[in-house]
């Protein structure tokens, strides 16, 4: 059944072809190929392929847009697509915009033929689901008159159709290789006895489990050994389970069990026990002989846990703890918040976080970045740097970033800081429309992991738009490091924004390992030297060195150059002679909360 299915490969490298090619050719299946976004939509539109593999990263239109149009268009969202990527953060990104499934390059091509044959055994019964519904609504109106007669041929079709909608329901919340609930199952079950426990007294906790050798084993013996350490490793983890605990496969290689025992206590017994029992499990590949390590974290489940989401935060962070501390280690989340409050690190950064953003106790500040050069002759302008603070309730202080920003990043949170912060500064700016002949430039810092969300760039767009604000005022800041780390997807955003009328600064420049080459391709418009080179420039020849070749370089591609960190009259001396315009530091300004009072006292000192 499979030869006569129709596979779209879409890749813009033409040996990538080859191979998925080369791979597939064993299913006889009919292959289309399409080498750009644009030729793929046509082609589905037009041939209605079974399944798409479809490559990320592509010039033009990236894979993520693709699979957002095919998905709005009614004659192509039911087609099943299959991500192909190198980039562990684009599976989640994947699954988001729609996606049924990844591949990871390098390619496997065992894994290739595995998740191809599924999807398209899944696509075969939905076919066969929906002729089936057609034939029988057909039946029924043509036999009503008949019905004793065909009754029993009736409820045939029925016990057919009622197997492939339970098989259907299967494929949906379960995980084919292990054959245990799946992410999606997990979340539904956790959400449902989350709203139990508000109302009556549950005990149950979360626990989840990390293998951390399993792509040891996956990459060396290949997808198929892998797959079946999977089997034998969900297999005998069940067989410790009672029949009221909730086991499911939630990544690679990552599990999660919702256990209803009575205490913490009962439940560490639980996770004692599975962690004994993976130190003595074995697993036999050709001869070979394997022994897994595993992390454990352990989440009591209670009244102050609102969703799925936060189990998992809180969970992650937990994971993270042990995983610190040493392999084949369990956690609980009370324990490892106490252990980092001794170290004075404070674990809990998922719960503080989320409640900071529910409960709006991010704040916003600013530095002005000053003109070594004013010319007096024109009205005064300020140019600022917008600078995200954390007010913490209990300790009644506020939290520099360099304390939340590591694990707001790690915790896949910083994209939501960023989103505040520019909605902050657009809303200031619309109430107070006399600051912006005052304002010359506002400067926002932006994440990489902000640069890779598909929609982030409609986000601010819309924002610029619903707002009235003038793009030429505003200026993200997106550091080299990750600028070039993440060329095309950085490229391709700033290239968006530029075209609006919106700047880009390479903050923390020299820090990083941007060429001149590369510096050629991206859509920028100054250079922010970091800081550690400028602060002591004066007395380190080796740093006005540094600071002296950036400039240079940024001067012959007519880029502005902005000094950090600057606090001494003698940095800013030879910054001058350097003939560098702009410096930032607290010779000049410390950073203060923002507001329309505090800017006006700028623009009239």
């Amino acid at each position: 059944m499979l030869a006569s299915s129709r596979i779209l490969l879409v890749d813009d490298t033409p040996e990538n072809l080859d191979v998925l090619s080369a791979i597939l050719e064993d299913l006889e299946c009919q292959l289309i190929v399409a080498t750009n976004g644009e030729r793929a939509i046509e082609l589905a539109q037009k041939q209605s392929p079974d399944l798409i593999l479809l490559d990320v990263m592509m010039p033009g239109m990236n894979g993520f847009e693709v699979c957002n149009l095919l998905k709005a268009n009614s004659a192509t969202a039911e087609i099943p697509i299959i991500f192909v990527t190198a980039r562990t953060d684009d599976i989640s990104i994947g699954f988001s915009v729609g996606g049924n499934d990844y591949i990871s390059k390098p390619i496997n091509a065992d894994e290739v033929r595995a998740r191809v044959r599924h999807q398209l055994e899944r696509r075969l019964l939905l076919n066969e689901l929906q002729t089936l519904n057609k034939e029988l609504e057909q039946k029924v109106r043509e036999r009503t008159a008949d019905l004793t007669i065909v009754n029993r041929q009736l409820r045939e079709e029925i016990n057919e159709r009622r197997y492939m909608q339970d098989r259907l329901s299967y494929l949906a919340t379960h995980d084919f290789v292990t054959r245990l609930h799946n992410r999606n199952s997990l979340e539904a079950y956790v959400c449902g006895l989350l709203a139990r426990v508000q109302t009556a007294s549950i005990k149950a906790s979360f626990l989840l489990i990390d293998i951390d050798r399993f792509r040891v084993i996956n990459e060396s013996c290949g997808c198929i050994a892998g797959d079946e350490l999977l089997r034998q490793f969900s297999d005998s983890i069940a067989g410790l389970l009672s029949r009221d605990d909730f086991f499911a496969r939630i990544g690679s290689d990552k599990f999660a069990i919702v256990t209803h025992k009575s205490n913490v206590d009962n439940s560490s017994e639980l996770a004692e026990l599975i962690l004994q029992h993976i130190k003595n499990f074995k697993f036999v590949w050709e001869e070979r002989e394997f022994r897994l390590v595993a992390s454990i974290a352990l989440v009591p489940l209670n009244r102050e846990i609102v969703s799925f989401d936060q189990v998992m935060l809180m969970a992650d962070e937990v994971l993270f703890l042990a995983k610190r501390e040493g392999r084949g280690l369990i956690r609980t989340y009370n324990e490892a918040t106490k252990r980092s409050s001794d170290d004075k690190e404070n674990v809990n950064w998922a719960q503080r976080l989320v409640d900071a953003n529910h409960n709006k106790h991010f704040r916003a500040h600013f530095q002005l970045i000053e003109d070594f050069i004013p010319d007096n002759t024109k009205p005064k302008k300020i140019r600022i740097e917008t600078l995200i603070r954390m007010w913490d309730p209990i300790q009644e202080r506020l939290i520099p970033p360099g304390e939340f920003i590591g694990p707001a990043e790690r915790l896949h949170l910083i994209p939501e800081l960023d989103k505040w912060m520019i909605e902050e500064v657009f809303h200031l700016l619309t109430q107070h429309k006399d600051l912006l002949t005052g304002i010359e430039s506002v400067s926002m810092n932006l994440s990489a992991l902000s640069l890779r969300e598909p929609h982030f760039a409609d986000h601010i767009i819309h924002l610029i738009d619903l707002y009235k604000i003038p793009p030429s005022l505003i200026n993200f800041e997106i550091t080299e490091t990750e600028a070039i780390t993440n060329l095309e997807v950085a490229n391709e955003f700033m290239q968006r924004l530029h075209k609006l009328g919106c700047y880009f600064s390479l903050d923390d420049f020299g820090s990083g390992f941007a060429s001149y080459a590369y510096l050629h391709k991206l859509a920028f418009d100054t250079l922010k030297i970091d800081g550690i080179f400028v602060r002591d420039m004066d007395r380190e020849p080796n740093h006005y060195a540094m600071v002296k070749a950036i400039v240079e370089m940024a001067h012959s591609l007519e880029k502005e150059v902005v000094a950090e960190f600057v606090e001494t009259a003698e940095v800013v001396e030879l910054l001058k002679k350097l003939n560098v315009k702009w410096g930032q530091g607290f010779l000049y300004h410390k950073p203060e909360a923002l507001s329309y009072e505090a800017l006006l006292s700028h623009l009239k000192s």
